[in-house]
């Protein structure tokens, strides 16, 4: 499911934007009422509305520290066009002006939200007799465990047979091999070093030494894209 944020501290707004697009898309939203308290959570979005004159921290600012760790699409909503250049340096996606006009803001949330769902693909598994859609972007990683894949969700950890080279296959690129027995997602990497990498959650997991020099290269190429 596509993840909204909306950052603003006007809850009139907030809310309307919310309702806007809950009426029309099928998405989760949290909302927040400044650059501190959503940054304070240091969770990846798909989507961020972002106010540029909020309190201390404006919306320029809070999106120069989002782009540290995060690819989400922004969309900036402010009541001036002075700002339009520094949106550029932060690469959002879009940039609309107040007064709010509802038609305006979901054609605009439209394009975006049909973006995020192309590149959000699912992994299928069989789980006894039935089978499961996991979102790309749910999945932490995989573990092999005997004829056996563990895979770790945002939500839950997933048990079944298969083969933990044909996951690596059907995962692709935004994931790495990092071990024989582990297959990361590398938006959820927080950190590493030379055996082990940490993830966004808290977890850690093994780096093989022998892939730690590919693994960096690998990874930066990632973010630089």
């Amino acid at each position: 499911m596509v993840r909204v944020a909306v950052c603003d501290d006007s809850k009139q707004i907030r809310e309307q934007i919310t309702e806007w697009i809950r009426a029309e898309f099928t998405c989760e939203i949290q909302t927040f009422s400044t650059g501190e308290e959503f940054l304070e959570k240091r969770e990846s979005y798909d989507i961020i509305f972002l106010d540029i004159s909020m309190g201390k921290l404006n919306g320029i600012e809070t999106a120069r520290k989002i782009r540290e760790y995060s690819k989400g699409l922004i969309i900036f909503i402010t009541a001036c066009k002075e700002y339009v250049f520094d949106a550029f340096d932060v690469e959002a996606f879009h940039y609309l002006l107040k007064p709010l006009a509802k038609e305006k803001l979901l054609q605009v949330f439209g394009k975006a939200y049909k973006e995020r769902e192309k590149e959000q693909g699912f992994y299928l598994v069989k789980i006894g007799t039935s089978y499961r859609k996991v979102p790309f972007s749910q999945i932490l990683y995989g573990e092999n465990s005997g004829r056996k894949i563990i895979l770790h969700t945002k939500k839950e950890v997933l048990e079944f047979y298969g083969k933990m080279d044909d996951m690596e296959k059907q995962l692709g690129s935004a994931f790495y091999r990092c071990h024989r027995g582990f297959l990361v997602n590398m938006e959820e990497i927080e950190g590493y070093d030379t055996s082990s990498i940490s993830l966004k959650n808290g977890e850690s997991i093994f780096l093989s030494k022998q892939k730690y020099p590919e693994f960096v290269s690998t990874y930066m190429d990632y973010l630089r894209k």
